[in-house]
């Protein structure tokens, strides 16, 4: 890849950006130019792994603290070199990082989130916990601990009992003498206890002078009662010394025992460090996977440069299908041409090298083997090169080096000369690269170059929007259109003769004219059909919305579903267990029977336990104990009502108090009490329709209700709705647990006026609200 286009596309800031979330200075030594691939599998690979890592990020935070470059002290331990505290610490805290990420990989695939381009990196590394283990166990974050070994516990609990006896010496000797000390405190110096004798007074103290202050006023004395103790301590240091590098030389052969295995670690961990670092820049920026193409494609839907904000970042559609080879943007300066080209070019290389690229889901980018590109004034004083002559040793370069898997971003071909020598150079140099297969964006200010595209069906123009009205530049990328000149409508903002105005505009040609007409109206067009993507795109997010939350409704019911029909098992399980606990005194009495001499059980007594055991079992009878008291009479063709069930139906046999009715497909015989005649219904007449004269709302709130508050409310205001002959009315629960829900639409199904009902669509309020049609 060239050098001289990573700095000209300014891809280090990018990098700079992806190292400051990267743990270890070895990786973000490692995150440089050399990373962007021109390898397809490997690339695709890389993707894939950041990929997984984005989806991990998404549940929530990853640890990675504690990756660390270890090669130096594995390769000491080889060579016999006894590692420190702090550089076990450092493998401790690596090998650890491990055993955290493969927890955390679990906890995915419990979920069933699947990672399996990250896994490898962890699951395929040999476990070496039993390492990091000994290591804790034999120090912590600044020293040996006691219990590394029963000899350097004993020789620590010696050393503190001797401290103890100097201290208790040295405290007895203070308190005697305190007038004839400077301080009554016991100190330290050069390794020996000491005290601070007032100089005045240093015959009266036997021992040994091992500091004096500055005044000279002050000897810090340790008294000759002292000083063998002190010496045995000394002792007792250079053992705890010996010791502790016995103990640290055998846990440094552990390391070198497990080198090969080690330096796995370190390459696995500080790659996966890499990948997590690309995945939470992209996060950062809120980019996106790319899909890697094979037909030179380049398609980024809302690609923003990545140094600007993705929040105010104006987004542009940036594409190249297979049968285009270039394009040819044109715009006004500041207009946004540069930053737009940069953004394809910074995509290609943040695609290559695994970063989430600048644009939205669904973006695609073909691999290329080089890009290139020529953007800004390269005046060079040294050289004394003019713009010109700066951008033809660049752009000559290129040309001698373009293939048919490279990408050519030139910035204002051909600017800085004369403006018709510029333009048809500009046009050879692009017929040159078309001739190569190179793929090309490039911008321009001259108007040769709009009709060069149309001239070859592999090149299309692009221009920049800009705002007549403001004065101001949009931003926006018109694919497939070509600039036009504003130069009239701008000079008419700005106050310039109408009479001038017209006369420059019969010179400039009727074909012009009629060109930037047909270009006004392309942009008319364009500009509709981005609001309607717009309008579209909303709408979209809407339906995905809604989607997901029927996917979660439908979840929590299938949940609870199972919940209730565990509960109702437990139920039955408890009733069932119950009933054989009846039924088994039941079959006790029996046996006691038979052993008290009972030779014979009579025929009633069967009968009567038998009948105990049928009614211990639980039924539950559909049919309600109503009668009608008033004595009709019934003939075949009548429709009635049978109170007893709650149904209509109509009478097809009548034998003298009983009556026979069919109910849909069902008939049954019944007693006439059990039914009563329906009206006639009278057509003749008009129907009297029951008014409520108290106004009722066509909507009840039962937010904040008590449930069963809620259900008595509800059922009151279903009464006043039918008197009021509403054909739909809306019931508002909210959200909440769901509960409420549950139990008002548990309700309206068992309500005989109520036809249907269904949850309310996103304008009527969503889940928080069920619309009712009655009868």
């Amino acid at each position: 890849m060239n050098e001289k286009t990573f700095n000209t596309l300014e891809f280090h800031k990018i990098l700079n950006s992806v190292r400051e979330f990267a743990i270890s200075d070895k990786t973000k030594e490692a995150i440089n130019n050399d990373i962007v691939e021109t390898e397809r599998d490997i690339i695709e690979k890389n993707i894939l792994e950041v990929d997984d890592a984005s989806t991990m990020l998404r549940y929530g935070h990853v640890e990675l603290a504690g990756i660390s470059d270890i090669r130096e002290f594995v390769r000491r331990s080889e060579i016999g070199s006894i590692l420190g505290v702090r550089d076990f610490n450092m493998i401790a805290s690596l090998l650890n990082r491990k055993k955290t990420l493969e927890n955390l990989i679990a906890n995915f695939e419990e979920d069933e989130i699947v990672l399996e381009h990250i896994k490898p990196y962890v699951s395929n590394l040999e476990d070496l916990h039993f390492i990091y283990k000994k290591i804790k166990e034999t120090v912590d974050e600044a020293t040996v601990l006691d219990h590394a070994s029963t000899t350097l516990l004993r020789i620590r609990r010696k050393i503190s009992s001797e401290e103890g006896k100097i201290k208790d010496r040295l405290n007895d000797i203070v308190r005697k003498n305190g007038r004839k000390l400077s301080d009554n405190i016991i100190t330290t110096r050069n390794g020996r206890y000491v005290i601070p004798v007032n100089v005045d007074y240093r015959s009266e103290f036997k021992g040994i002078v091992h500091d004096a202050s500055q005044s000279g006023q002050t000897i810090y004395l340790e008294p000759t009662a002292v000083v063998e103790m002190t010496n045995n301590i000394s002792t007792l240091r250079e053992k705890e010394a010996t010791e502790i590098t016995k103990i640290l030389s055998e846990l440094t052969n552990d390391i070198g025992e497990h080198a090969e295995d080690l330096y796995v670690y370190d390459e696995a961990l500080h790659h996966l460090d890499m990948v997590f670092s690309k995945a939470k820049y992209g996060a950062h920026i809120k980019g996106s996977k790319p899909h890697l193409r094979d037909d030179d494609t380049i398609r980024l839907i809302s690609a923003f440069h990545p140094l600007l904000d993705s929040e105010t970042a104006v987004k542009n559609d940036i594409y190249l299908d297979n049968q285009t080879q270039a394009v040819i943007i044109t715009g006004p300066n500041t207009g946004g041409k540069t930053v737009t080209i940069k953004t394809a070019g910074l995509a290609v290389l943040m695609a290559q090298a695994a970063i989430p690229i600048p644009a939205r889901d669904g973006s695609e980018v073909s691999i290329f083997k080089d890009v290139y590109a020529d953007i800004g004034d390269e005046q060079s004083i040294e050289q004394s090169l003019s713009t010109f002559s700066s951008h033809m040793v660049n752009i000559a370069d290129i040309l001698r080096s373009a293939t048919d898997d490279s990408l050519i971003i030139l910035d204002e071909l051909g600017a800085g000369t004369d403006p018709e020598e510029g333009a048809a150079l500009a046009i050879s140099i692009i017929e040159y690269l078309l001739d190569q297969g190179s793929k090309v964006i490039a911008t321009t200010h001259y108007p040769q170059l709009k009709s060069f595209s149309y001239t070859r069906d592999d090149v299309t123009n692009a221009s920049m929007e800009f705002d007549v009205s403001s004065l101001s530049p949009t931003y926006r990328l018109l694919m497939g259109i070509p600039g036009k000149s504003n130069a009239f409508e701008i000079s008419d903002k700005l106050g310039l003769k109408e009479s001038v105005i017209d006369r420059a505009r019969t010179l400039t040609g009727r074909d012009n004219m009629e060109v930037n007409d047909m270009i006004t109206a392309l942009e008319r067009h364009t500009t509709l059909a981005r609001d309607n993507e717009i309008e579209t795109t909303e709408l979209l997010k809407e339906t995905e919305d809604l989607y997901r939350n029927l996917n979660e409704q439908n979840e929590n019911f299938k949940e609870l579903k199972a919940k209730m029909i565990e509960k109702a098992q437990e139920e039955a399980n408890r009733i069932v267990k119950q009933r054989e606990l009846e039924a088994s005194e039941i079959i006790k009495e029996l046996e006691m029977m038979k052993e008290l001499g009972v030779d014979s059980i009579q025929e009633h007594e069967l009968i009567e336990a038998r009948k105990a055991l049928s009614d211990s079992y639980y039924q539950k009878d559909i049919k309600k104990d109503v009668r009608n008291e008033t004595d009709e009479v019934l003939k075949v063709g009548d429709e009635v009502d049978v109170l007893t069930y709650g149904q209509k139906g109509e009478i097809i046999e009548v034998d003298q108090d009983e009556v026979t009715v069919q109910m849909g497909i069902i008939k049954m015989k019944l007693d006439k009490s059990e039914v009563k005649k329906r009206k006639a219904k009278k057509v003749e007449k008009p129907v009297t329709i029951r008014q409520n004269k108290s106004h009722v709302k066509r909507s009840l709130d039962l937010r904040g209700e008590r449930y069963e508050d809620a259900l008595i409310r509800l059922e009151q205001y279903l009464d006043q709705v039918l008197l009021s002959n509403y054909t739909e009315v809306e019931i508002i629960h909210g959200k909440g647990t769901g509960a409420l829900q549950k139990g008002v639409q548990q309700y309206l199904k068992r309500h005989p006026k109520v036809k249907s009902f269904r949850g309310g669509m996103p304008s009527e309020g969503g889940f928080g609200v069920t619309i009712v049609e009655m009868k």
